[in-house]
């Protein structure tokens, strides 16, 4: 972990920034990352142990990005699976994340019902630290508990739950999702998840004083990335549709 600590800019309000001139202007949500395609992303991890040569995983339906995944697939570790994206590129160049600022993630995702909650780890979204062996900082994921099918969002350090709701009537069905993620190190990050479905707002949680950095820089990462030691016989040949994917900074 960094030793240095910053103050992360929380909620939607923050004190005016001062920019050229001395005038002082305040802070917005600024988009600075909206993709028409794969070459979006910094990188694309379509079966990367080649374990279902000759098959693509990860593409364009459409405007939509699709990640299919088969009960054969295998990450190079092959107690899981793996068909991810990760990072965000514009006009060639990486958007980069880094300590004291703060993000928001829009996108619409289609979960259909083949594509469950296990009793071990779903992830379909992730934030995490550029590098190999590296653990994630947040997780979207699908998860039972008790027995009950969940979608819910996590910060890694200290397995701080954000919030958590049912998943099977967001099943087979265009839904939408905000993540906005205060990056800090120690007790001065924040994470804000909001989940809404027709309109309606499914659940919208916030936790502050969590630990959302851990070093280098922070990206993002949409996919199917699975465990499969999953015990509730959950894991099925299935696949996950995202569209209109956005990234707002607070600045």
């Amino acid at each position: 972990m960094a030793v240095t600590r910053r103050s992360v800019l929380a909620g939607l309000a923050a004190s005016p920034l001062l920019i050229g001139g001395g005038v002082a202007h305040a802070a917005t949500w600024r988009l600075k990352w909206s993709p028409t395609g794969l070459n979006g992303f910094e990188s694309i991890e379509d079966d990367r142990a080649d374990s279902h040569p000759g098959v693509t995983h990860i593409y364009m339906q459409g405007t939509d990005y699709r990640f299919d995944m088969h009960t054969r697939d295998r990450d190079t570790s092959t107690d899981r699976q793996r068909n991810e994206v990760a990072g965000m590129r514009t006009n060639g160049a990486n958007v980069n994340i880094y300590q004291g600022e703060t993000w928001r993630f829009t996108y619409s995702m289609y979960i259909p019902s083949a594509l469950q909650a296990t009793t071990t780890f779903t992830h379909i979204m992730q934030t995490k630290m550029p590098g190999v062996g590296s653990s994630p900082v947040t997780v979207m994921s699908l998860r039972r508990t008790n027995g009950v099918q969940k979608i819910e969002f996590k910060v890694v350090e200290g397995n701080v739950l954000v919030g958590n709701t049912d998943l099977v009537p967001l099943h087979n069905k265009w839904i939408d999702t905000v993540v906005e993620i205060g990056v800090g190190d120690g007790t001065s990050g924040r994470v804000r998840w909001i989940v809404r479905s027709g309109g309606t707002t499914v659940l919208d949680k916030t936790r502050t004083g969590v630990d959302t950095w851990l070093g280098d820089r922070l990206r993002p990462k949409w996919g199917i990335y699975r465990s499969l030691g999953d015990t509730s016989g959950s894991i099925k040949d299935c696949h996950l549709l995202l569209r209109d994917l956005k990234a707002y900074k607070f600045e």
